[in-house]
């Protein structure tokens, strides 16, 4: 953990017109919301335009909030939806970019191991997981739009992952 006390994550929901996205300060057991919002591109527009404001958008938030990681929600896609696939690897594509290009680790989660680390079950509904956002930040008031709800379960999980992991490899290291 920085010397701060604290850590920051990132959350992001991918999405060609619509990315959401949520930062949260992680310290002593307890999770403050720093930032929550989207970055919106115009459909008339073309798609290097489109790909460029939200690698634009996402840029400003890295530079803003310097996080220690960002949580991404990997593509899922429907066998009856092609279309939609390629966009979302479109706008995925620019957010690993922009990870990248500012050093930020990137944490990749289904959306089922999102909602395991968030709410406990892997097949939770939009509202559960909602709900246990809402819970977990000490929040009175709905978070909206979705987009905004659904970064923010990415960046708990992101961060619940990672913390995991650190401590998977220290046992690791104590057993081994």
């Amino acid at each position: 953990m920085p010397e701060t006390g604290f850590t920051i994550y990132l959350g992001v929901d991918p999405g060609l017109g619509t990315t959401g996205y949520g930062v949260l300060r992680f310290a002593a057991g307890s999770i403050e919301l720093i930032d929550g919002g989207t970055i919106r591109s115009k459909a008339d527009d073309p798609l290097p335009a489109r790909l460029d404001e939200l690698y634009s958008g996402i840029l400003e938030v890295l530079d803003k909030y310097r996080p220690v990681a960002m949580g991404l929600e990997e593509i899922f896609s429907h066998y009856k939806h092609p279309a939609t696939a390629v966009k979302m690897a479109h706008a995925r594509g620019v957010l690993c970019l922009a990870a990248a290009r500012r050093q930020v680790p990137l944490v990749s989660l289904t959306a089922t191991r999102i909602k395991k680390l968030v709410t406990g079950n892997g097949r939770a509904g939009k509202e559960q997981v909602a709900g246990m956002v809402k819970h977990l930040l000490g929040l009175t008031v709905e978070i909206k739009p979705d987009d905004v709800t659904d970064a923010l379960a990415i960046a708990i999980a992101a961060y619940e992952s990672e913390k995991n992991d650190r401590k998977y490899k220290r046992l690791s290291r104590k057993n081994g």
